[in-house]
């Protein structure tokens, strides 16, 4: 059984985090993952404060598990949402998209566990100094909105720049990305693209299936012209969207526009025209359907083996 420090941290029995990503990471996900033995999270997303508490009771009925909600500090409703998770007792907070250094202080006050999703050094470090328990450093190899650096090169210098602990994202899809992310010094990893397969995962069908489908250069990054690159599957909505995007004339107002909703409808209506379907550069490994629970125990058994010389043809 692989156990790392994360785990006593988080009081989990694998270093494994799920990802919270829009309209996917629901509270069902969630639980299955957490009752696996990972740290499931909650997506707010956009949503209101009325809805995530619901999503935190409904996740609280599934388990008595820890688990987190993923805070999207861009949320029009951040505010409210920052009380509920008090309120709440929320175990574990994860952000992302902005600055959470307001929050920082009161979440753990509250005994709340926060840790900030981190593209470089410089914001690992501003983390660190507010206050945040741990930081996962995330490249640019994983699905949805990505910073510039790749995870190989990220993870090990975050971990030489901050004393508190890392947690490795993007490009990490079986127990091999694992195995090497704990050797990069991180404590655990967070994967997202992964769990988009699982059988609890509540989006259509046609997005499990094109994950499943995909190839090694099957997604695209789009939207860097407007700074929030996002990397998605190649599809005739990402086609569109770089055509339009690569075209002078095309104004940042429409591009913006077109991409509004996209993912909700990817995730929701399976739609590849006018749909999203954002995920990792890992969409090649995945190759069948599993429960959360399989999931995590394939996870764990590729890790333990690469960890203890399954790679053979090392002298």
């Amino acid at each position: 059984m692989i156990k790392t420090p994360l785990c006593d941290l988080l009081n989990i029995e694998f270093p494994i985090l799920q990802g919270g990503m829009a309209w996917v990471s629901d509270a069902q996900l969630a639980a299955a993952v957490s009752n696996a033995g990972g740290l499931g999270i909650i997506s707010s997303m956009n949503a209101d404060e009325n809805w995530l508490r619901q999503e935190i009771h409904k996740v609280k009925s599934l388990t008595d598990k820890p688990f987190g909600i993923n805070v999207m500090l861009m949320n029009p409703h951040v505010d409210k949402i920052a009380q509920v998770l008090i309120e709440e007792k929320v175990p574990v907070i994860t952000t992302g998209a902005g600055n959470p250094g307001k929050f920082i202080k009161l979440w753990i006050a509250a005994g709340i566990k926060v840790i900030p999703v981190v593209p470089s050094t410089g914001l690992a470090r501003f983390a660190e100094r507010a206050g945040a328990t741990a930081v996962i450093a995330e490249g640019g190899e994983s699905g949805g909105h990505v910073g510039d650096m790749a995870t190989l090169p990220l993870v090990p210098q975050v971990c030489d720049a901050v004393s508190i602990p890392v947690i490795a994202a993007g490009g990490i899809g079986d127990g091999r990305g694992i195995a090497a992310a704990l050797m990069l010094g991180a404590v655990g990893v967070q994967l997202g693209t992964r769990f988009l397969v699982a059988d609890e995962t509540n989006i259509h069908e046609n997005y499990k299936d094109k994950i499943i489908k995909a190839k090694d250069i099957d997604t695209v990054l789009t939207g860097k012209s407007l700074g929030h690159p996002v990397r998605a599957l190649k599809t005739s909505f990402t086609r569109s969207f770089l055509k339009a995007e690569n075209d002078p004339s095309t104004p940042k107002e429409t591009l913006e526009e077109y991409g509004r909703g996209a993912l909700r409808i990817a995730a929701q209506e399976g739609d590849s025209q006018n749909g999203c379907f954002m995920a990792g550069q890992i969409s090649g490994l995945i190759k069948e359907k599993q429960s959360a629970k399989n999931i995590i125990l394939t996870l764990v058994k590729e890790t333990e083996t690469a960890l203890k010389g399954g790679l053979q043809w090392v002298k």
